[in-house]
């Protein structure tokens, strides 16, 4: 019986070196960068931003025009005596270029308008590349767990499978009732149950994956890394994550997308104020104009003649009407963000310290994981020294295989749920790469 409990360990590790197939995490992530429709969805939002604030730009050019207009009429339009032989027809053509000098500030600040979108579009874009690269390594640890979890399985099956044969020998010696090979199969087929299930999960998890980064599904795909619980309690897992980097959690948002978003939100409202404003001011400009006018095969029109002009529009009854109350509503919208934007920070403050005692807590559930499972192994030896000493039951090692195989799933469970908050604590403090 001593062979047949050693199997285990031996038959997790050796399960652990076939990886045909085989993706690592960062190649998962170069792929998903590479495929992920939102991050290009990104860059296109970039370059519409940036023609958006090339058109701004515009603006302090001068603004040309052109007009032309031609009418013919099925009668003289002015006839006899004015005109001895009647006109019926007429055209005008002209151009016109209109240069404002002053409009208020509308023009700067529309520019400064655009330049912003252009920033938010960026910070947008990177949210957009951390959230790939954050669910990346979700689905990457969920098929290492699915993987380790099945090596947990498939060891404990094998250890099943020879105290069955072992029990159906003493069966058929006489040395055993037949209810002590019933529990034995009971417990088997549970675990093949749950075997399936699992097996069933994992298709799923490779199709989801495999979608979601932009390559051919591979039934067959496994995951490089491995967490090698069974074959050392006491050993870290392989990944290296397992190491806090920091003593405590930093609160410094410089970094977190999100609150530069609400920099940007506030930067936004006060230059939409400044537009509104711009209303309630003069605007000045000057311009030229030319063109000409006659009739045609009359030999009657003007000379092309140029002239220049300038304009001044003041808007008196805005200072007291709507013009007025706008500005008004910016202001109020301006007061509105800076309070959203200090319980935006608050918030983002308890999301990270929340992230941070989250990862604590799941590096102390792998230290208590660890133990649960030395205890759990030291457990299962004694059992099967006593059954086969005589003096356990089929009972007792089955609730001791039991209790092995559920320490072995949980401490799994805990390194995925540490790998996760890690990358959850990462893309909070704006660190994913």
């Amino acid at each position: 019986m001593r062979i047949i409990f050693l199997s285990i360990s031996l038959f997790i590790g050796s399960a652990a070196v076939a990886q045909e197939h085989s993706i690592t995490l960062q190649q998962s992530k170069t792929a998903a960068l590479e495929y992920s429709k939102a991050i290009k969805n990104g860059q296109l939002n970039i370059e519409s931003a940036e023609s958006g604030k090339k058109g701004a730009a515009a603006s302090y050019l001068p603004s040309v025009s052109v007009t032309g207009v031609g009418v013919y009429a099925f009668k003289d339009i002015i006839g006899a005596p004015l005109v001895p032989q009647g006109i019926n027809n007429f055209y005008f053509a002209g151009a016109t270029a209109l240069q404002p000098l002053y409009a208020g500030g509308k023009i700067a600040t529309a520019n400064k308008l655009a330049a912003m979108q252009v920033e938010v579009s960026r910070i947008r874009a990177r949210q957009s590349k951390d959230s790939v690269l954050l669910q990346t390594e979700q689905k990457y640890w969920n098929l290492v767990d699915l993987q380790e979890q099945h090596k947990t399985l498939l060891a404990n099956e094998k250890f099943l499978d020879q105290v069955l044969k072992q029990q159906k020998d003493m069966l058929a010696s006489g040395l055993i009732a037949r209810n002590d090979l019933l529990k034995v199969n009971v417990q088997r087929s549970r675990l093949l149950l749950n075997k399936s299930k699992l097996e069933n999960g994992q298709q799923v998890a490779r199709l989801d994956f495999c979608l979601y980064v932009g390559i051919p599904f591979d039934s067959l795909l496994i995951a490089r890394d491995t967490f090698n619980i069974a074959g050392s309690p006491a050993a870290q897992p392989k990944t290296g994550l397992h190491r806090l980097q920091e003593a405590k959690p930093s609160l410094d948002l410089n970094e977190n997308n999100d609150y530069q978003l609400l920099q940007k939100s506030i930067e936004a409202e006060k230059l939409q104020t400044r537009l509104s404003k711009a209303d309630l001011l003069p605007s000045i400009a000057v311009g030229v104009n030319a063109g000409q006018a006659g009739v045609i095969d009359r030999g009657i029109g003007s000379t092309f003649m140029p002239l220049a002009f300038g304009t001044v529009s003041i808007p008196v009854s805005e200072l007291w009407g709507n013009g007025k109350q706008k500005v008004r509503q910016r202001e109020i919208s301006e007061r509105i963000a800076a309070n959203n934007f200090i319980d935006g920070e608050n918030k983002l403050k308890v999301g990270i310290m929340k992230s941070w005692y989250d990862l604590t807590d799941a590096q102390k559930q792998i230290v208590f994981a660890n133990e649960s499972i030395a205890q759990a192994t030291e457990n299962l030896k004694v059992t099967n020294d006593n059954y086969s000493s005589g003096l356990a039951g089929i009972t007792e090692l089955m609730d001791a295989q039991a209790a092995y195989q559920q320490a072995l799933s949980d401490g799994v469970t805990s390194y995925t749920n540490y790998e996760n908050k890690q990358s959850s604590y990462r893309y909070i403090t704006g660190k994913m790469e």
